[in-house]
């Protein structure tokens, strides 16, 4: 649950919030004055403060300004009433996230507040690049002990330790981002803004104001200034995904931050001074982009001071068991239940798969497999097909029977293997069960049919799908 604070001294303003936001993801507490917020605020522990300008007592930017000193990640977002708004660009050159003109549309609020939650949640989020996996205190973690993945993990140490540039290269899915944020946690401007900017995912024509801001008036729709995110993150550190989708003019502003440390606001020309770490990644191949003429030369070499390239995970196959261990321990706590067991031909159809999608798409496998399990074990039948290969699963974590008496002394291996990871397990009891239920599966669910091809009568077998209680698995007929 997200915590919201409302900083405003009028009853209309907090009554309105409080049915704006009347969400169980949110939990807002209000505050009449900016010295009843400051009390509150080391008690309540808010992501985001909303804050008036003007209020009775302390004034809105004499708050943020005390703000700061608890909590120098805290997201401020102001509000103000007045035409003007230069109070409000002041107010924002102190740190504030954003500001909204009262009255708000109530739309773009949430839209506003929505971006500012999971800018907080991002800024908070530790991410460990120690490669073991017996901690269970991150809630994120780059996991690996593949040697690919122990170089990724002396550069994060290095670059930690330095300020310099750095590009992240791999394909989609590799944890680019996850690196990024290790990098931060662990530098000495840990203790000041990250923000996170997808240069895909913002139009083209917008991404300019997003990263620098725009002046009142400089484009159809820019009723007011707003401050971009390079001077909200001022002293920080910017992570710039995807930077091979810039277009030309924004790899041009980028290029004089790198250089100097300034630029303008779009529709202005007044020079503005930051000091920002920036951390770019891309999944493109840059230099053919440089030798298309598809992105700047003098760019490409201002980031890529420091290269960290990720592996894909079909390169670091022995990472997919602890990999999956942390997956399943993840999804755990997120639903509050015990996590359940997966078999050893599980591990066997992840490690042969190729992972196009790679860590993101190996998370998204292991969530639909938990959703999609029976019992408490995870089975290969659990496996969306392109994995298994379409192959049914005979006994919890062996392959199909070919017939060979090594094929048999395998199985047993496998079976025997599973029964000893819990001693509830129970080897000829889920052996039979998945028997009768892939027979049944075979045979369409009929009886006859599955009996035959099971080697035992028709009376035989209702006993046992009553035993077992199956109905519920297949349609029998």
């Amino acid at each position: 649950m997200s915590k919201l604070l409302l900083i405003d001294d009028e009853a209309d303003v907090q009554y309105s919030f409080r049915r704006i936001f009347d969400s169980p993801e949110i939990e807002l507490t209000t505050a009449a004055s900016g010295e009843e917020g400051l009390k509150l605020i080391p008690k309540l522990k808010p992501e985001l403060v909303i804050m008036d300008v003007r209020m009775g007592g302390i004034t809105g930017l004499e708050t943020l300004r005390r703000l700061r000193q608890i909590d120098s990640k805290l997201l401020v977002i102001l509000m103000t009433a007045y035409g003007t708004t230069q109070t409000a660009i002041e107010a924002m050159k102190l740190g504030a996230y954003d500001y909204l003109l009262k009255p708000f549309d109530v739309p773009k609020l949430k839209e506003i507040v929505t971006g500012a939650l999971k800018a907080a949640r991002d800024m908070r989020q530790v991410v460990s690049y120690q490669p073991l996996l017996e901690s269970e205190d991150y809630d994120l973690g780059i996991v690996g002990r593949s040697e690919p993945m122990q170089q990724v993990f002396k550069l994060i140490g290095q670059l930690a330790a330095s300020d310099a540039t750095a590009l992240i290269t791999g394909e989609s899915g590799t944890g680019k981002e996850l690196v990024a944020r290790a990098i931060y946690n662990h530098s000495e401007r840990n203790e000041e803004p990250f923000l996170a900017i997808n240069c895909a995912a913002i139009p083209e024509n917008l991404l300019e104001s997003e990263l620098f801001g725009h002046e009142k008036g400089a484009f159809t729709g820019a009723a007011t200034q707003r401050i971009g995110k390079f001077e909200q993150c001022n002293h920080g550190t910017i992570f710039l995904d995807e930077i091979g989708d810039m277009t030309p003019a924004t790899q041009t502003k980028i290029l004089r931050v790198l250089q100097s440390g300034t630029f303008e606001r779009v529709g202005g020309n007044q020079p503005i001074q930051v000091d920002v770490r920036v951390i770019a990644a891309t999944n493109k191949p840059l230099e053919q982009a440089v030798a298309a003429r598809q992105f700047r030369e003098d760019l490409f070499y201002r980031l890529n001071v420091v290269r960290v390239q990720l592996p894909p995970l079909r390169d670091r196959r022995e990472d997919i068991r602890l990999l999956v261990n942390y997956f399943l321990k993840k999804f755990s706590r997120d639903q509050q239940r015990p996590p359940k067991s997966i078999s050893p031909g599980v591990i066997k159809a992840l490690e042969h798969y190729h992972w196009p999608g790679n860590v993101r798409e190996l998370e998204n496998v292991i969530q639909r497999a938990l959703v999609v399990a029976k019992g408490e074990a995870i089975l290969p039948a659990d496996l969306p097909p392109e994995i298994n290969g379409h192959r049914p699963s005979v006994t919890p974590g062996a392959q199909p029977i070919t017939g060979g008496s090594s094929d048999l002394d395998s199985l047993a291996h496998e079976l025997f293997r599973w029964a000893r990871q819990d001693s509830k397990r129970k080897v000829i009891p889920a052996v039979e069960r998945e028997l009768i239920i892939q027979a049944l599966k075979e045979t369409n669910g009929n009886q006859v049919q599955a009996a035959r091809l099971l080697g035992i009568t028709r009376a035989t077998l209702r006993k046992r799908v009553e035993k077992f209680k199956i109905q519920r698995e297949v349609s029998i007929t």
